[in-house]
């Protein structure tokens, strides 16, 4: 119930109101809310005290709004271990759901001179340039830029790069894949991803950088990423 009287302010007191709702799912994920004009006259408050609650649990992921339309509850964030290293695909299918990708760009080129650093290249030494929508039931989830030396895998197409490249490489390297370092920033999503993410052009958005490397410390792929930052989280243990 709302208590006026609390020290607590009553727009955090709505938003613990809407977030029971949404958890004993009295508001079921996809539908709509009440709009702030029937909550504010539910709980005999400001709009704008509403809208604060509102914006606080579109924030946090909880809510989401569609112009015109709404505010809906939405989708639990997929939460990825930054524990172990495995593809996008692997990660999906564990998941139990299905993951796809859509190929926006399959080329060999001669990469720019940090990716040819990163990846122990020569100067003139060419890479697999691979832009992919990741998919997780059809829904678009991150756009990835990979970067992969022709010597590693000189037959690579672009049917092949629909799958798993960890699977592929490993099957064809007859060794395994050692270690990752991967480092996360936030950001504002740009035109072109936005339009590909079905974001709006504020939208946050999670920048990854990851170089991977086979066990005997040859790296033989670079990967940067922009996640839906409203669909994924991170998530760690630390111990002392």
């Amino acid at each position: 119930m709302l208590d006026k009287n609390s020290h607590i302010p009553i727009y955090i007191q709505i938003e613990e109101i809407l977030k029971r709702k949404i958890y004993l799912e009295e508001y079921k994920i996809g539908e709509n809310i009440p709009s702030e004009r029937e909550l504010s006259l539910q709980y005999d408050v400001s709009r704008m005290t509403v809208r604060q609650a509102i914006t606080n649990l579109v924030n946090s992921g909880l809510l989401y709004r569609e112009k015109g339309r709404g505010t809906y509850v939405a989708n639990p964030k997929l939460e990825q271990p930054l524990m172990g290293l495995t593809s996008f695909t692997e990660d999906m299918k564990a998941r139990g759901m299905e993951p796809s990708s859509k190929l926006i760009r399959f080329e060999k080129m001669v990469p720019p001179i940090d990716i040819a650093r990163d990846l122990f290249l020569e100067p003139d030494e060419e890479v697999f340039y691979v832009v992919r929508i990741r998919n997780a039931d059809k829904k678009p989830m991150a756009i990835e830029r990979t970067y992969i030396p022709v010597k590693v895998y000189p037959e690579l197409d672009e049917k092949k790069v629909m799958g798993s490249l960890y699977t592929i490489i490993e099957a064809k390297h007859h060794q395994k894949i050692g270690n990752a370092i991967q480092v996360m920033e936030a950001a504002i999503v740009s035109k072109e991803e936005s339009e590909y993410l079905h974001l709006s052009s504020s939208a946050a958005v999670l920048i990854i950088k990851r170089i991977s490397y086979f066990v005997d410390g040859v790296p033989f792929e670079l990967v940067r990423s922009a996640y839906r930052a409203d669909r994924y989280k991170f998530i760690s243990e630390i111990q002392r």
